[in-house]
């Protein structure tokens, strides 16, 4: 069976077209400065503290290490918002099959499936989307707030410098975060949902619900 190629419009051809030209044109004016040129180590380390799998896997630990009714309510939420990162950026992905820059390196963590693809960035959706929880869902200190954007805004930034991808993959990936906050503000589950949650996945009982034994 041959499989038939996708035409895709003229006005989107012409779009990614004007994508990929400023993408490569913002690389190699951010590369004339020797600092950016230097950073590439950093990227990666930016990388690796926004990928999925250390999130996940870091997350159900902390989830496991230190479980406290109080905090219970936000590990929950938190960890529904990831999947549902998860869930978006990969049927997005699969969909668009929009291929990463060319000068990409292929040296990503877990670069599996659909992850392969450029369009969204799964990377700035999941920093975005965890500012978004820590600032506007579960408020921290106020303190934090500098720390948490900086880094968000330097993971999509390095997105580009590293050409894992163009910058409409990322700047639709900060808007795919933006309305997975909103999203999960309106999915949030109460504490007595969460406590209930955490001990069927657990199967460990929280103090505080009517199934508390």
């Amino acid at each position: 069976m041959v499989e038939v190629k996708r035409k895709v419009p003229k006005g989107i051809q012409f779009i990614l077209e004007e994508d990929k030209y400023y993408t490569e044109k913002f690389v190699l004016w951010a590369n004339q400065f020797l600092p950016f040129r230097s950073l590439r180590i950093h990227y990666k380390a930016l990388e690796i503290t926004c990928h999925g799998v250390p999130w996940f896997a870091c997350w159900m630990a902390f989830m496991w290490i230190y479980t406290n009714e109080s905090i219970v309510q936000m590990q929950i939420n938190m960890l529904l918002g990831l999947i549902l990162d998860v869930v978006f950026v990969v049927i997005l992905k699969a969909y668009v099959r929009r291929r990463r820059p060319m000068a990409n390196t292929d040296d990503m963590l877990g670069q599996l499936g659909p992850d392969k693809f450029s369009f969204p960035s799964g990377h700035a959706s999941r920093a975005v989307y965890i500012a978004y929880f820590f600032i506007n869902l579960y408020p921290l200190s106020m303190l934090t707030f500098p720390p948490l954007l900086a880094w968000a805004t330097s993971i999509c930034i390095s997105r580009i410098l590293l050409n894992r991808h163009h910058i409409l993959d990322v700047v639709c990936g900060v808007l795919l975060g933006i309305f997975e906050g909103w999203l999960l503000g309106l999915l949030w589950l109460s504490q007595e949902s969460s406590m209930w949650m955490w001990s069927s996945l657990s199967d460990e009982k929280l103090s505080g619900g009517d199934y508390h034994v």
